[in-house]
């Protein structure tokens, strides 16, 4: 079975990036930490923040892996 794909949106404003998979919202992500963590929920058991940064299943809008803006300045 084919798993979904993950769409990891431009940061806001304040420095989260919405998740996405399969049509559906999984969360807001502040670090690839935290979109482990939401992946891991959607049913992707045992992912860590190196899957999160080479996995092909993960497109990436407004910047890569390595863009995790901080917010309040």
């Amino acid at each position: 079975m084919a798993k979904p794909r993950v769409i990891v949106s431009p940061p806001s404003e304040t420095g989260g990036r919405r998740v996405r998979a399969g049509g559906e919202i999984l969360g807001m992500a502040y670090s690839l930490h935290d979109l482990a963590v939401l992946l891991q929920r959607a049913g992707l058991e045992g992912w860590d923040e190196l899957d999160v940064t080479s996995s092909p299943l993960i497109e990436w809008h407004g910047g890569g892996p390595e863009v995790w803006p901080r917010s309040g300045g």
